[in-house]
């Protein structure tokens, strides 16, 4: 995939667009449900490392330097999802650094041997990509500097170069691939659903929701973001071409999706209400469900220590 030069300090459109989302937007916790609770938290402790940040018995939430990444909601009585089905894609975890990343990569590759599905070289970020014990696509990768990126009349240019992922290793691992090092920060950087068709997805995902297009493949997928990020959101119809609503099974449970403040939340519920979506709105977020029926949830980001005189 190649698209094709603007400058990328300069984002599509003012944040202050009230059709927008705002610039500042990112990506929360993805929540998974999961059958196997016990493998599928030792595959994102264990094996991507992250830290295990709660656990209620039924939930286990995992992230890193305090930050959620995914829940896992145990639902043992649902099935599992066709490959063809709407829903999950994969899960995209950003690490702040490269060795974090190899280290990330090598630990999955190690502890669960045939799970690795492939890599590539993005121009804007690199990746490598796994499904984890449940069948759930899970992609770990790196981003390069925004200002690095271009534009060719509002269309980012992207594309999938090899990567060789024993190379990435050697790189950053060096000869010692087991020295401590603080690990570094790490989020979802990005989710990629299936949906049944993109002219739909960019109906809602667009034009309702509010984000950007960044990429659009007619008729095969679509990416969007917030601020001029790659994307923060991908849909595709690669396996799912014409797939109706959801309906409750194994896979994904909710997207999150962070706008700065109240009032960035307030106006996105106005406009979806506005387009005639049946918003839950339960005082700290709010949820609607896409065309597919799955369960998006906006919310206020929540201050972490530290920040603005945090405690």
């Amino acid at each position: 995939m190649t698209t094709g030069v603007r400058t990328a300090s300069s984002t599509p459109h003012p944040a202050s667009d009230a059709h927008l989302l705002h610039a500042a937007t990112e990506m929360g916790a993805v929540t998974l449900r999961v059958a196997d609770l016990d493998r599928m938290r030792t595959y994102f402790a264990a094996g991507v490392g992250l830290d295990v940040l709660s656990d209620s018995g039924a939930v286990v939430t995992l992230g890193r330097g305090g930050m959620p990444i995914v829940a896992l909601e145990h639902s043992p009585l649902l099935r599992l999802a066709s490959p063809a089905d709407a829903g999950l894609y994969h899960t995209a975890i950003v690490f702040d650094s490269e060795r974090d990343l190899a280290r990330a990569l090598l630990s999955v590759a190690q502890k669960f041997p045939g799970s690795f599905t492939g890599s590539a070289d993005h121009i804007v970020s690199k990746a490598f990509y796994f499904d984890d014990p449940e069948g759930n696509g899970v992609e770990l990768y790196w981003d390069r500097p925004r200002s690095t990126y271009r534009w060719v009349d509002g269309t980012l240019q992207m594309g999938t170069l090899p990567l060789d992922p024993n190379r990435y290793l050697a790189e950053h691992l060096g000869t010692d691939p087991d020295a401590e090092a603080p690990a570094s920060g790490a989020k979802v950087g990005h989710i990629h659903l299936q949906v049944g068709d993109v002219d739909t997805a960019r109906e809602f995902y667009v034009t309702r929701l509010g984000f950007d297009s960044v990429i659009e493949m007619p008729g095969s997928a679509l990416f969007v973001s917030a601020g001029g990020y790659h994307h923060h959101m991908a849909m595709n119809v690669w396996r799912s071409r014409g797939a109706g609503p959801r309906v409750p099974s194994l896979g994904l449970g909710s997207v999150r999706i962070e706008v700065p403040g109240a009032d960035d939340l307030t106006a996105v519920r106005e406009r979806l209400t506005h387009y005639g979506h049946a918003v839950r709105d339960d005082g700290q977020s709010i949820r609607v469900s896409d065309p597919w029926n799955n369960e998006i949830e906006i919310a206020a980001a929540a201050r972490r220590a530290g920040e603005d005189g945090a405690a």
